[in-house]
């Protein structure tokens, strides 16, 4: 944040009302700049699937002869094997386990083989709730009872001392999620760069003169510079200025290739505002369609694919940036699956459920035991993993923050961050 206010001040691009204000903010900063304690170079992206994916036909116990009798058609077989049905042959995992990947995380399979892939087993929380809304709210606050705000906004009011940091938060989508929001520091929201813009010029060409010369001037002559009318002047400058630099940081071509997915899409955005130099700490980036109810053998599998091609394609653009080093991934869904297959060839809301850090930083492979899948919850697996300390891991091992502020507490995390 200092950094980018200095540049943008001593190049004039920030009239002279706000500097007052955008230098009193890094004066509160000095010494620790845009975050107090945390190390300013890297960068967490958070990848959402959203709608229950199914973790057994993600990471796939193979090696269990109870998961065949629970799908006898939708069951992916084992490694080696002769595929049997249309389920297909999971990727090998880890063969001490019996566990291995659906036949289309092909790019996950890469990044493990390139030692950048996490595999969290049966991470999920006490007393699991199989509403999507509700169970979505619980992860993304980072909490049992939800009260407003989400884990990551609360990241960043426990470390911003007290100043919203304009650009330290990017959500890509239509609106901006619940883990984003916190009581000080709010996020950068957009679903295309080409919409995040002053649009009064498009209804009328004649409004955007007169918008410009007010906008860019900051505020009018005679208002006063510590109003609100001051206020609302330089929070509509820093939204211009950060709408120039996304548009601008996006608008460059990458350098590598790209799948046509939507989640390719947002991550690679996210890939070319990290290449900017951008001083976002926490990026955002979702993919829907996995509450496979019925018919999931197709649906999911082009899902996965989906998801797989994008992260490696996001990890291969961030080494060919050498940024690889800066960035860890997380990636998360509300719940799992039901153990058992449904009459209508999918798989109903269940509970606990995988997750995955991807980065030049993890340990690679599996981590924790994979629930039983015998002794139930209701026909659901029981957590081994509690996603708050999965969180606790990012926070304290990779953006060196106080876990136990943010999440109201601590809890046992997997050691699956470098130090």
């Amino acid at each position: 944040l200092s950094d980018f206010f200095k540049e943008t001040v001593a190049a004039g691009t920030i009239p002279a009302f706000i500097q007052e204000s955008a230098l009193g903010m890094v004066s509160q900063a000095v010494g620790n700049p845009g975050l107090a304690g945390v190390p300013e170079e890297r960068v967490l992206v958070i990848v959402q699937l959203g709608g229950g994916n199914d973790g057994l036909y993600t990471v796939v116990p193979y090696g269990n002869g109870d998961y065949y009798a629970a799908r006898p058609t939708l069951g992916i077989q084992a490694p080696g094997g002769a595929s049997r049905g249309q389920a297909g042959v999971a990727l090998e995992l880890d063969g001490k386990q019996g566990s291995g990947l659906h036949p289309s995380l092909r790019g996950l399979k890469q990044l493990l083989d390139y030692g950048q892939l996490a595999v969290l087993q049966g991470v999920g929380y006490p007393n699991p709730n199989r509403s999507h809304f509700t169970s979505m709210d619980i992860w993304q606050a980072g909490s049992t009872n939800p009260r407003g705000d989400g884990w990551i906004g609360r990241f960043f009011d426990n470390t911003c001392n007290g100043t919203p940091i304009p650009e330290g938060a990017v959500s890509i989508g239509r609106t901006a999620p619940l883990a984003m929001v916190g009581k000080v520091q709010k996020p950068i929201n957009f679903e295309s760069p080409d919409l995040f813009r002053w649009m009064g010029g498009d209804v009328d060409a004649g409004m955007d003169g007169a918008y410009q010369a007010l906008n860019r001037a900051g505020v009018l002559p005679e208002t006063a510079p510590r109003s609100q009318a001051a206020f609302l002047m330089r929070t509509a400058l820093d939204a211009q200025v950060s709408s120039d630099r996304i548009r601008a940081a996006v608008e460059r071509t990458p350098l590598t290739t790209w799948p046509g997915s939507d989640l390719a899409r947002q991550l690679r955005m996210v890939s070319a505002m990290i290449r900017d130099g951008m001083k976002t700490r926490v990026y955002y980036a979702s993919i829907a369609g996995f509450d496979t109810h019925a018919g999931q053998l197709g649906t999911h599998a082009r899902n996965l694919q989906q998801v797989g091609d994008a992260l490696l394609a996001f990890q291969n653009e961030l080494k060919a940036q050498g940024n690889q080093d800066r960035v860890l991934t997380l990636v998360f869904s509300e719940f799992g699956r039901r153990v058992a297959q449904n009459a209508s060839g999918g798989t109903d809301h269940g509970t606990a459920a995988p997750s995955f850090l991807i980065g030049s930083a993890v340990r690679p492979g599996v981590h924790g035991q994979h629930p039983s899948l015998r002794d139930l919850d209701n026909g659901d697996l029981k957590f081994t993993q509690d996603f708050r300390g999965v969180y606790g891991a990012v926070l304290e091992d990779w953006l060196k923050a106080p876990s136990g502020k943010v999440l109201g507490g601590t809890y046992p995390k997997p050691k699956v961050i470098r130090a």
